[in-house]
């Protein structure tokens, strides 16, 4: 649900070419095709599972390829790219400045280079009301809180990595979207799958510490008379140009 308001802000006209940096499964790509109709998208992501996905989802669209790779070390040719845009990753990133650099490499003069992470210390809510009760429950939940091992996932950090980078007409923006679930099953769910830090932290407890935790987010939610949970995910979107 980011991805079309983020691709709104870019507000980057049609028949350009396209990278996507760290695109999963293509779905920021397949929002990039539907309404930006680019002349040519490339997208990159280091899971050859995902990458494999993408190419079985988007195979008869000739204008996108998916290759494997990685965002630091680009197999792009430089100039190349009118668009460079990354979704939901930099936090995850090893080295950002040079992931940012090889970005600004493969750009053209004039391109755009844009990206989004969640805001994790702050309008992020599903994820706050998770660590927040994990975090004054158990000693060890601090330090596995997205909200503090990301610090990239902020405006100001965010800008001054650009800065850094070189990039000039540096901008920011929230992004909000709602995330809505039918009742507290709905929203706990996705807390038991173990994949991501919340869910595989979650997963680690013992069945009464999960229980534990799991009461007092319930007791933390706004529920509404019918059950259901209205919250909002927040993303930070930056963007800048190469001179």
């Amino acid at each position: 649900m980011v991805a079309p308001e983020f691709l709104k802000w870019l507000n980057q006209p049609k028949d350009l070419v396209w990278l996507d940096v760290g695109c999963g499964t293509g779905a920021l790509s397949g929002t990039i095709l539907e309404l930006n109709h680019p002349r040519q998208l490339t997208g990159i992501d280091p899971a050859e599972r995902y990458i494999g996905f993408a190419q079985e989802h988007f195979k008869n669209d000739a204008r996108v390829s998916f290759r494997v790779g990685n965002a630091q070390s680009l197999n792009i040719d430089g100039n190349s790219i009118d668009v460079v845009v990354s979704g939901l990753i930099l936090n995850f990133i090893e080295d950002v400045n040079k992931a940012l650099a090889e970005f600004k490499r493969v750009c053209r003069s004039g391109a755009v280079i844009g990206a989004y992470v969640w805001d994790y210390a702050g309008k992020m809510e599903m994820m706050r009301h998770f660590w927040d009760a994990a975090v004054s429950l158990f000693k060890d939940a601090r330090e596995k809180d997205e909200g503090v091992r990301f610090p990239i996932c902020n405006p100001r950090v965010l800008t001054q990595l650009f800065q850094s980078a070189g990039l000039h007409n540096i901008e920011t923006a929230f992004i909000d979207v709602p995330t809505e679930f039918k009742n507290f099953a709905d929203f706990w769910e996705p807390f038991l799958s173990g994949q991501a830090p919340a869910p595989g932290y979650c997963r680690s407890l013992s069945e009464e510490a999960r229980q534990t935790l799991k009461e007092m987010i319930y007791q933390s939610l706004p529920i509404e008379k019918d059950g259901s949970i209205h919250l909002i995910a927040r993303a930070i979107a930056v963007k800048a140009v190469k001179e």
